[in-house]
């Protein structure tokens, strides 16, 4: 009996000593491991990619697409990830119809989120409709006439169409507005761009009239200034 209990300890094993007891440098609390987890399970799972065969197979696989947006979309109606890349895709399949509609739905959940007018506008642009963008970017400066970054894209496409006139008309609108000094300063450089000197002259008047008693004002004659040297 004595024999085997000296056997069964020796089977044993050697506890493990531990050499540093230190704490380590980097502390991991339990808040860091829960939250690791969530962003582990909220990533997103992506289905291997398959071949379609067939037309068939295609509207089935686009009409299973689409159940699956509307599905994301009723549990998150006001999430505008989800409206633009349901857009996108719609635009992915060269459904411009549909992809436009889906922009139109996400604008009447939130027509005051700017970069829903920006992706929608741009849309448009990149598939060279212009009058639907033209369209996009006067109904989005006519409900956001305060965002500046609106006005701005919308003179910048009539510039790159090279549609001076109606660049100006965007300026003329904008500058109802009385935007700040930035906004006048803008539309100078505009007029200098293209040699209208008389022009620029007479914005920077107006904008002298409307902002005489506002500090940016300055700004706005030093730089006019510099622009005529």
């Amino acid at each position: 009996m004595v024999r085997s209990r000296k056997n069964a300890e020796a089977q044993l094993p050697c506890p493990v000593r531990v050499k540093n007891k230190a704490p380590a440098p980097i502390q991991i609390t339990a808040e860091q491991i829960l939250r690791e987890a969530r962003e582990l399970s909220d990533r997103e799972i992506r289905p291997p990619k398959r071949e379609i065969a067939g037309p068939d197979e295609l509207a089935e696989h686009r009409l299973r697409r689409r159940a699956e947006f509307e599905g994301s979309l009723r549990r998150g109606r006001s999430s505008a990830s989800a409206w633009a890349k349901y857009a996108r895709w719609e635009e992915s399949q060269g459904d411009f119809p549909r992809a436009r509609s889906v922009w139109e739905r996400a604008l009447d959940v939130d027509y005051r989120n700017r970069t829903l007018w920006l992706e929608y506008a741009e849309f448009e642009m990149r598939n060279r409709f212009v009058n639907h963008a033209r369209n996009v970017w006067d109904r989005a400066v006519s409900l956001l006439p305060r965002v500046d970054q609106l006005w701005y894209k919308y003179i910048h496409m009539e510039e790159m169409l090279r549609n001076v006139p109606a660049a100006r008309q965007v300026f003329e609108r904008w500058m109802q507005w009385q935007p700040d000094a930035q906004g006048w300063l803008s539309y100078v450089k505009f007029e200098l761009r293209y040699g209208e000197v008389a022009r620029a002259r007479a914005v920077y008047e107006r904008a002298g009239d409307l902002l005489s008693e506002d500090e940016d004002a300055q700004k706005l004659f030093a730089a006019f200034a510099e622009e005529r040297c």
